[in-house]
């Protein structure tokens, strides 16, 4: 296709078409400002930061969202220009309190950005700020409404790329406000908790529930045993923080870091992932091989969707595994298996996971089943936001951290563990050790590559001991109801399912997408994250979850077989259809 020629203040450019004058700007490195738009999310035009100034037209067009035009000759800065942006953010910062120092995105803010490199020291207009409740009611997330740059950006993430519809604008004027889906609050609105919305707010309007100080306390209670656990995806995401680029793996430094915080025991989340696949590969061989159970099996170990599904899918709760998330599943093995073997009393352990998801504040207490262990299993789950400040509050210089092994009991993982935290790494992992319960064989080749990258859907036909099993992956939230439909339409037709195993993760990229990963987060930063991992599985001495020496000898030891019965009540949970809506008024 024939590509558009332009011209951006002098510099000829050419861009296919569809690109807006914002993409044909940075092709030939112009930034231009912008506060509500974000490369995920369609642009809308909300801010206005983004005019710029088209020869033969008397009035600015918003780069965003116009697209580029054959023989444009467009200028995007100029002191008009630069005056116009700057009264914008003036009357934005004129609506929005001025407490950075207090803000959880103090130093990592796109408005406190912009006011810093427009030079704004004072505001020429009166200082009006709505008096608008915060709303912490998710025990998760929490909404600051009158933090709100009305960028939208939070409302489009939930509608469009969630398909949740948890948040939406009310009001008008000056009145719009961003608020829950029928004014009701977070905790009784759709919401799942997965922490978009945080993670595209470009303000500290939305954040994610700090446990930090839970965490501090126990770390300086000489009776308390303090045990901590990573997720896959926090390895190569925390880095980002202290200057290293994304999908910089960076495993060993994390334990370091963690150890010298005082935590006593290092676990590591890959370990509990390589056991969620022994449970859940096992549970998908009974649906496959032997008929016990519903087809398709659908992955559980992500917070946000299973949230979802009890809301918006309760029909496919029986298609779900009841195999635990991998930190659940870390958190129970910690207070039983752990304690026994070093004699600790499991009432004394305080286990914190770092996760890069805001859905697992929640899901540590969604149910009994998170209470295995005879204690609340997993104590306190933080982000790798969190941490990041953590480390930084101590004073460690992380870049220079040497390596460190976690500890191996709870710690030791295959590679088939680390690739969990992208999206398509759950079914890879389980078609890894799948194939061998079935053929009681090794692969020749354990990568499965029909089922990594961004598409928002992937399908793959696999041939396990000569059959075919078809799977699919699904990622970020609104892509999952075209696969559920999927199945539905053969259901209601009597027809051939369309898949045998689907896997599904709440955010886009999967885990290192996660809601509680570090700001700035796009494709290229998903992509990154998600090769480190990936390099971590192909440099691994055992790539199949089965294979690692340790999980072997928790089942010796302790656990007897996948699906055993004390496997079954410390590893594995149910599900139950959960309102949308909840409200005080039963007759609403």
């Amino acid at each position: 296709m024939k590509k558009i020629k332009l011209e951006i203040n002098g510099i000829d450019v050419a861009v296919e078409p569809g690109a807006s004058i914002l993409e044909a700007a940075e092709q030939v490195n112009v930034r231009i400002p912008r506060l509500c738009f974000h490369p995920d999310l369609p642009a809308w035009a909300a801010c206005g930061i983004c005019v710029v100034q088209v020869e033969g037209l008397s009035k600015m067009l918003r780069a965003c969202a116009t697209p580029a035009e054959e023989g444009m000759r467009i200028v995007t800065h100029n002191p008009e220009i630069y005056q116009v942006r700057k009264s914008v953010i003036e009357l934005i910062l004129s609506t929005h309190p001025n407490d950075c120092l207090q803000c959880p995105r103090n130093g990592n803010c796109e408005l406190q950005q912009l006011a810093a490199d427009f030079g704004i020291r004072e505001v020429s207009y009166e200082h009006r700020v709505a008096e608008l409740p915060v709303d912490d009611t998710t025990n998760a997330i929490i909404l600051n409404p009158e933090k709100c740059v009305k960028c939208g950006r939070c409302a489009i993430v939930c509608q469009q790329m969630q398909g949740v519809w948890a948040l939406e604008f009310l009001g008008r004027g000056e009145h719009t406000r961003i608020a829950p889906t029928a004014d009701v609050s977070l905790g009784d609105s759709p919401c799942i908790k997965c922490g978009q919305c945080s993670a595209h707010c470009p303000v500290g309007a939305i954040y994610e529930k700090s446990d930090a100080q839970r965490v501090w306390r126990a770390l300086q209670d000489p009776e308390v045993f303090t045990a901590v656990q990573i997720a896959p995806a926090v390895r190569v995401a925390i880095g980002e923080a202290f200057g290293f680029e994304p999908g910089e793996l960076l495993t060993g430094k994390t334990y370091t870091a963690l150890r010298r915080l005082g935590f006593d025991a290092v676990f590591d989340t890959n370990f509990a992932a390589d056991l969620t696949i022994m449970e859940e590969a096992a549970e998908f061989v009974e649906r496959f091989a032997h008929g016990h159970g519903e087809l398709p099996l659908i992955s559980s170990c992500c917070p946000a969707w299973t949230d979802y599904m009890e809301k918006f899918a309760p029909d496919f709760i029986p298609n779900f595994s009841t195999a635990k998330s991998p930190h659940a599943m870390c958190g129970a093995m910690a207070k039983t298996y752990f304690a026994e073997k070093r004699g600790i009393d499991p009432a004394r352990i305080f286990m914190v996971s770092v996760m890069p998801c805001t859905a697992k504040k929640f899901e540590i207490s969604r149910s009994e089943e998170m209470f295995a262990s005879g204690h609340q299993d997993v104590d306190v789950s933080i982000t790798t936001r969190e941490l990041a400040r953590m480390i930084k509050a101590c004073g460690m210089d992380f870049p220079n951290l040497p390596d460190e092994d976690c500890d191996s009991i709870l710690g030791g993982y295959s590679g088939a563990g680390t690739i969990f935290g992208a999206t398509g790494g759950v079914m890879e992992a389980a078609l890894r050790t799948a194939a061998h319960l079935v053929t009681r064989r090794e692969l020749e080749d354990v990568n499965f590559m029909d089922v990594r990258g961004l598409e928002g859907v992937k399908e793959a036909r696999v041939e396990v001991a000569g059959k075919e099993v078809r799977v699919a992956v699904a990622h970020w939230m609104a892509n999952i109801e075209t696969v559920l439909d999927r199945v539905r339409a053969a259901r209601r037709a009597g027809t051939e399912l369309p898949y045998h195993f689907i896997e599904v993760m709440a955010c886009r990229g999967g885990c290192v997408g996660g809601g509680g990963q570090p700001y700035g987060a796009d494709d290229d930063v998903r992509r990154r994250r998600a090769a480190g991992l990936y390099k971590d599985d192909a440099t691994s001495a055992k790539r199949c979850s089965h294979l690692n020496p340790y999980v072997q000898q928790l089942y010796a030891e302790f656990l007897g077989a996948p699906l055993s019965a004390k496997a079954h009540r410390l590893l594995h949970t149910d599900y139950r259809p959960r309102p949308t809506y909840r409200f005080e008024d039963a007759s609403v």
